[in-house]
């Protein structure tokens, strides 16, 4: 998806999607058996401007061809295509006519299910290889000869079936890519998804333009429009109540929203304590003041508080801050009610993992029954009932950040590090005060500081401040102190799954410490993560 102005031509007839929306685009969809990377050939998929959605391996050849698909994409698996009770997708696909590319565990169901042998492989192969290519046209034009991909698999196909041929093979694998031009199913059995694999894009780019024929209309400005469209046929006069984080994806949502429904939407922002320094201010300031977005503020720091004392498990914590804000969003949504509907920055990924929805049996709408933790930490009560309007449940993360540029948001919310529900309350290890959230507030804020100097934010996935629950000895003024260690953390990633810390120069991490325990009462220490994830997680909590 592209920033651009211009509508997107329409290419197709509506047809509905398996979330029940109205789509108004080519599709190529992902079947998935399991494999961790299904959301990232999506997402691939997406970055060449065509929509794609994941679906179940079970679903069936007649629900596809409600979805008029362009191209049909078979995920990677686990599984062993010959082991009993492997997962196997509907043969009917086979005569649809669509265009099918399947990959790894996809290529050798494809193989198994049309009459070729698969085995166990004498040599398994894991990791990169050089894929070596007799056909360099169709699904390998413009792919380099010898180009890196990521290889992992332990079966191969020792028959292909009739009418198949081999597009290029590896040192280990003699049909490490297959095709039957006639009828344009294709397998490769390796990951072109993935970031190691140098020639993968220009594969994906094969399938989805040359094979499947689609054009790039996926662009952020086609989806603005469309949606804007929906969120008014769904909404109608009903009011709208939306629980402003401050992050991204509620940010985006609220402007979307306000865009489609003006005054029909109320933003309510839960202030619980546990923010950084001068952010709730600065939020309620740039929508109300500068977007002319009204927000409703509500403080409620000192109940939030008072549920932390004496507590010092992380989940606990957790527990206690999602109640209470269910507590605190049940009163005041029926003080500034009564709504309709709920808005949530329900995202993609959302909806292929979670099944934290239920549907009301008398009029089918999708009803809340929780609130992700990621965004506002706790579950909504089953009596608390609106409809849900999630306008960005079609996007990825990234997807998000190019529509909120689009509408006008500024960059400090755009490209806002990812920062966890509950707050800086699972970055103070042990019991959350308030005098360690004054201290790490005030940490934090020069860590922010300093990195927006150096121009690295935007480098970091993330870049914190943790508070630990222990004191060490330091000499400050010729006097012995015995004061808390703050540890820094900053980390690189894609997506937040895998992350690695990051190299920073020397004297930025001098900088800050030599700040931190000069300006920050209470500290004295001040020390770097170097771990990665796996096997630690980004957050300390």
């Amino acid at each position: 998806m592209t920033v651009q102005t211009e509508q997107a031509p329409q290419t197709s007839s509506p047809v509905e999607t398996p979330s029940g929306e109205s789509l108004n685009r080519q599709i190529i969809l992902i079947l998935d058996f399991g494999s961790q990377y299904s959301e990232l050939i999506a997402r691939r998929i997406r970055e060449t401007q065509v929509y794609s959605e994941v679906l179940s391996y079970r679903t069936t050849a007649e629900q596809l061809r409600q979805l008029n698909p362009k191209g049909i994409i078979l995920s990677g698996g686990p599984n062993s295509v010959y082991d009993a009770g492997a997962p196997a997708c509907d043969p009917e696909i086979w005569q649809m006519g669509v265009p099918v590319l399947g990959v790894c565990y996809g290529m050798q169901l494809m193989v198994k299910q049309l009459g070729g042998t698969v085995q166990r492989a004498k040599r398994a192969e894991y990791g990169k290889a050089s894929l070596l290519i007799d056909d360099p046209t169709d699904l390998l034009t413009n792919v380099e000869d010898g180009s890196t991909m990521w290889m992992s698999h332990g079966d191969s196909c020792t028959a292909l079936p009739e009418g198949f041929e081999v597009l290029a093979h590896t040192g280990n694998t003699e049909s490490a890519a297959i095709a039957h031009h006639e009828k344009k199913l294709y397998g490769v059995q390796f990951h072109p998804e993935v970031v190691h694999s140098t020639g993968g894009l220009a594969l994906i780019r094969n399938f989805v333009y040359h094979i499947c024929e689609c054009q790039p209309t996926w662009t952020t400005a086609a989806f603005v429009e469309e949606t804007i469209r929906e969120i008014r046929a769904k909404v109608g006069d009903k009011r709208v109540l939306l629980a402003l984080s401050g992050g991204v994806d509620s940010s985006t949502l609220a402007f979307l929203l306000h865009k489609a429904i003006g005054d029909q939407l109320t933003c309510m922002f839960i202030d619980q304590g546990f923010m950084r320094k001068y952010e709730p201010e600065r939020l309620v300031k740039l929508f109300s003041e500068q977007f002319h977005i009204p927000v409703q503020y509500v403080n409620a720091r000192q109940r939030f508080l008072e549920k932390m004392a004496g507590v010092t498990d992380p989940e606990e914590k957790r527990r206690r801050i999602g109640h209470e804000f269910i507590q605190v969003f049940e009163e005041e949504s029926k003080r500034l009610g009564p709504f309709d509907y709920l808005a949530q920055g329900t995202l993609y990924p959302d909806v292929i993992e979670s099944a934290d929805t239920n549907v009301d049996p008398k009029t089918g709408e999708r009803v809340a029954v929780k609130i992700k933790s990621h965004h506002n930490v706790g579950g909504l009560p089953k009596d608390l009932r609106f409809k849900l309007v999630e306008p960005l449940r079609k996007l990825f993360k990234d997807e998000v950040r190019k529509v909120g540029h689009s509408l006008g948001l500024p960059e400090e919310i755009v490209q806002r590090h990812p920062f966890p529900g509950p707050g800086l309350a699972i970055r103070i290890l042990g019991e959350v005060t308030a005098e360690k959230l004054n201290i790490l507030r005030d940490a934090d804020y020069i860590v922010r500081q300093e990195i927006n100097r150096q121009g690295m934010y935007s480098e970091l996935w993330q870049a914190f401040a943790v508070l630990l629950p222990v004191r060490s000895v330091g000499v400050m003024g010729d006097q012995r102190t015995y004061a808390y260690p703050v540890v820094l953390r900053f980390v690189k990633s894609e997506d937040g799954m895998t992350a690695d810390w990051a190299r920073v120069p020397y004297d930025l991490l001098e900088t800050i410490s030599n700040r931190i325990v000069n300006e920050v009462a209470g500290v004295n220490r001040v020390v770097y993560d170097v771990t990665s994830k796996p096997p630690g997680t980004i957050e300390w909590e």
